[in-house]
């Protein structure tokens, strides 16, 4: 059986819309890189077509991720399949939007510089109030997932959890800036309303692709880690269960559920101090000795809990003993 012909069989109970919007956005990303490589054009500093590959290679995970989850809900399947199917479209259609305000070279995000672009924001900002409320309902059904590995199952509901306050902390960026607030109070303008950047204005140095400031704080940041949460923990738990069979210990389903609870849990602070340190307008490559020893208190937090985790012996040796 070719990997082609055992993915198909896999993913053939998933949701059909969101997985093939996933095959779809996976070729946008590519056709993404293309123009990118031909069209050395700018916008605020940062490659005119880096949001839209950023954009395709974010809806091409989300979207394959939210096509198995749905698969697995053992109740409200036909509602959570009308409510994907809701998510596919709003989100292709602010995509669109977001490619026709490249081809005009204007931005697409918090741009209030002409009519046109107060609108078409305004457009996409209701598209994505209704995301958040489509995604928090498909996330709460999530709670109710089961399957026969319950570390995977407690990934799904923890990773849609963190999802959920990755796309949250997108609100965080909405509101003017105190300089666009100023020039509101002074002439009722601002060519820009909401920035990702914190302490500066955006346009500023940023990493390669990704266009994170590195010379300030940067919401985008907290807001990528936690909506790829989603793939994040349910991948851990794959992983957990490759290793189980080369690790005796991880062959108890109890550990691997452990590793994954102690790994959401470290993931949420991980996302809480990202997210703290963008509000402190610090620079992602800068961290000052605060963040540093918070960094290092959680990994030290993570570290000392998989370690418990791990500390339980298999079930296998307790019947074991018990028979004894």
């Amino acid at each position: 059986m070719t990997i082609l012909t055992d993915l198909t069989e896999r993913t053939r109970t998933w949701h059909r819309a969101s997985y093939r919007s996933a095959q779809a956005f996976a070729v946008i990303t590519v056709l993404c890189v293309l123009a990118l490589l031909i069209d050395q054009r700018t916008l605020n500093g940062a490659a005119l077509w880096a949001k839209p590959f950023k954009f395709a290679v974010s809806a091409a995970l989300y979207f394959f991720t939210w096509s198995w989850l749905v698969s697995l809900l053992p109740k409200f399947k036909r509602t959570a399949n009308w409510l994907a199917n809701g998510l596919v479209v709003i989100f292709s259609a602010e995509y669109v939007l977001m490619v026709f305000q490249a081809v005009r070279v204007r931005a697409s995000h918090f741009n209030n510089a002409t009519p046109l672009d107060n609108t078409i924001f305004q457009v996409m900002g209701g598209m994505i109030a209704l995301l958040w409320l489509i995604n928090f309902v498909l996330t709460v059904a999530v709670m109710f997932t089961k399957t026969a590995d319950r570390a995977t199952a407690w990934a799904a509901r923890i990773g849609a959890v963190l999802g959920m306050i990755g796309i949250s902390v997108a609100t965080l960026m909405s509101g003017p800036t105190p300089d666009q607030q100023a020039a509101l109070d002074a002439t009722g303008q601002s060519a820009a309303i909401g920035a990702h950047t914190v302490g500066l204005p955006d346009g500023g140095p940023g990493l390669p692709i990704l266009g994170w400031s590195t010379v300030g704080g940067d919401l985008r940041i907290p807001h990528f880690a936690g909506l790829h949460g989603l793939q994040a923990l349910p991948l851990l738990a794959l992983l957990l269960i490759v290793l189980a069979a080369r690790y005796p210990k991880l062959r108890d389903d109890v550990v691997r559920l452990r590793l994954v609870v102690v790994a959401g849990a470290g993931y949420a602070g991980l996302l809480a101090l990202l997210t703290w340190q963008a509000l402190r307008g610090q620079s992602i490559v800068n961290p000052d000795g605060l963040t540093l020893t918070a960094f290092v208190l959680l990994l030290a937090a993570v570290a000392i809990g998989s370690l418990i985790s791990l500390n339980r012996r298999p079930a296998h040796d307790r019947e074991l003993e018990t028979a004894a």
